[in-house]
């Protein structure tokens, strides 16, 4: 039966893949980066020491928490060890990070929805409400997923952006330097 469901997940991915040249690939490569762990703390980085009290904290908050993520996530793919599907683009995903189950862009994008509509404003909040989604499609319209590893990245990220929601009055309190 999980040969089965795999089987089918491997022809839906590739029945969603973009192939290069197609109308729309550029954008589809430049969301799908858009997710990269570098790029959101590079972002938070600066948000945190150029930013308001209301910034800084939110910026550290979310900073930790993809930390937190992003080990999760990698040990879930250590664990599991699913290839990426065959493909030519990506080539810096494919070669630092081989394994593709569960997707660390997905789970980033809802982890940073949940918690950007949780704790940020509100016009922020439903901006990265809007991004996520596209994100996590976007690494299966580029070949660097399967849909599986995108649906279920996007779930972990959700339940995990929920639980560090529930984590931030304390992680505040415990370290308020940060914040």
């Amino acid at each position: 039966m999980l040969r089965t469901l795999m089987g089918w997940d491997a022809k839906l991915t590739d029945q969603m893949r973009l192939r290069p040249g197609v109308r729309g690939w550029k954008a589809m490569s430049f969301l799908a980066h858009s997710g990269d762990s570098w790029f959101w703390l590079a972002g938070l980085g600066l948000v945190w020491l150029l930013g308001t009290p209301e910034w800084r904290r939110l910026a550290a908050i979310l900073a930790v928490s993809l930390v937190f993520e992003a080990v999760l996530v990698l040990s879930i793919k250590l664990m599991i060890r699913r290839r990426r599907p065959e493909g030519e683009w990506g080539g810096i995903y494919r070669s630092t990070d081989p394994h593709s189950f569960p997707s660390g862009h997905a789970a980033r994008a809802a982890l940073l929805a949940v918690m950007s509509l949780a704790l940020g404003p509100a016009w922020f909040g439903w901006l990265v409400v809007l991004w996520s989604p596209v994100v996590a499609a976007a690494r299966v319209l580029m070949g660097v997923h399967y849909v599986s590893d995108v649906v279920v990245g996007y779930l972990l990220g959700l339940l995990v952006g929920w639980g560090m929601v529930q984590l931030a009055p304390w992680m505040v309190a415990a370290v308020p330097f940060l914040f």
